[in-house]
């Protein structure tokens, strides 16, 4: 059961700027690069890793595969934390005979052919939504920010609304589904975030009591029974005390998945240093971050973006030292110097395409940088 009294005190308690950071990846045959259904094996053989038994998760199909790091005091920590999980995943993966993938949508294995997981949460998952949860075989990154106060972690929800659709643009890395070019920077946005209810950019709440308000309604209407249900990509995160940012897809490479997650976390922490020094913010149009997100989920970083104070066009190009600018303060403050690539997961996929590659090869170039990447991180021993 849901209790907002418990949240309130989770969020009263919690401590600023904590950081954790959760991956996924699909499990893929290495010789086809297909998806293949081994969540359940790799994860039996993790329980035999002192580190990895508690790092590893299910994410809804049993194709698919999630390292989380510990709770980080910093950024820093936290990474140290997942570059040792992310080796040592790597290497059992490789020891089970299989592979693992790093964009946000597979671009052929049929998602009627993938599996659900076997737990209570999915299988009511699978119940209560039908279709549209048996079509998201999608693969993200998840930032976990602590926020102390919980008027103040909604008011930071609130301010990273105008946000969202700028990181989402920055991370757009899955062009391909289904066989074809979507047409989309971002494929898995669309089929995620467009389709689950509950999901995208929420409108601001402005206050806890106004936020608690609205998922006691849940709850006494019987829309969701646990917050997890509710999938936007932002949220306060009820049991962990923390702003969570969800909006990315998953990274070719380590460094491309470092890079994104401390701008994530950077953004998170600038929007508290501007509550608290009362910069004005949180409450833009949703018609306004609608069309932002569109155009972020088109084109990525080869669209333009609306300024939403200017109310003007923009390159979606230079997006990167927008967010580089803004979160200034708060990457000084964290230690946090993103090197974020000049171009984007889906650029590079395309290019291989109009280069020549088949889907197939173009894919494949991406699991081979994945495997080179995240497997090449230090393991502590």
């Amino acid at each position: 059961m849901l209790d907002m009294r418990r949240a309130r005190e989770v969020f009263e308690a919690s401590d600023d700027f904590t950081v954790g950071i959760e991956e996924e990846f699909g499990i893929v045959d290495p010789d086809t690069l297909s998806l293949v259904e081994r969540y359940e094996e790799l994860k039996a053989a993790a329980e035999d890793d002192d580190v990895l038994c508690d790092r590893v998760a299910g994410e809804l199909i049993s194709s698919e595969i999630e390292i989380r790091s510990a709770k980080g005091a910093t950024f820093a920590e936290a990474l140290q934390s997942q570059r040792e999980a992310r080796a040592r995943l790597f290497r059992l993966a490789a020891d089970c005979g299989t592979r693992l993938a790093a964009t946000g949508t597979h671009p052929w294995s049929p998602w009627w052919e993938q599996r659900i997981i076997d737990t209570d949460h999915y299988r009511r998952l699978e119940r209560d939504l039908g279709y549209v949860a048996r079509r998201n075989n999608t693969f993200s990154l998840h930032v976990h920010v602590g926020i102390r106060g919980p008027d103040r972690a909604i008011s930071v929800c609130d301010r990273m609304r105008r946000v969202l659709p700028e990181l989402l643009a920055i991370s757009a890395n899955s062009p391909f589904l289904d066989g074809f070019d979507s047409g989309l920077a971002s494929a898995r946005s669309q089929i995620f975030t467009k389709s689950f209810p509950r999901c995208g950019v929420p409108e601001p709440f402005g206050d806890f009591a106004r936020y608690a308000d609205y998922v006691d309604l849940l709850v006494s209407t019987r829309s969701i029974v646990e917050h997890t249900q509710l999938w936007w990509s932002v949220r306060p995160h009820h049991a962990f005390g923390t702003v969570e940012v969800r909006i990315c897809d998953a990274q070719t490479s380590a460094d491309e998945s470092t890079a994104l997650a401390g701008l994530a976390v950077a953004c998170v922490a600038q929007a508290a240093l501007d509550h608290d020094e009362g910069v004005p913010g949180g409450f833009e149009p949703q018609r306004l971050i609608d069309e932002n997100m569109w155009r972020a989920i088109r084109y990525g970083l080869e669209g333009r973006m609306v300024d939403l104070e200017r109310g003007e066009e923009y390159p979606a190009a230079a997006l990167p030292d927008r967010l580089l600018a803004w979160t200034a303060p708060a990457r000084g403050l964290l230690g946090i110097e993103p090197a974020l690539p000049e171009r984007g997961g889906t650029q590079r996929q395309r290019e291989a395409v109009e280069a020549g590659a088949s889907i197939q090869e173009a894919f494949g170039i991406e699991v081979g940088r994945t495997q080179a990447t995240y497997a090449a991180e230090g393991v502590t021993t």
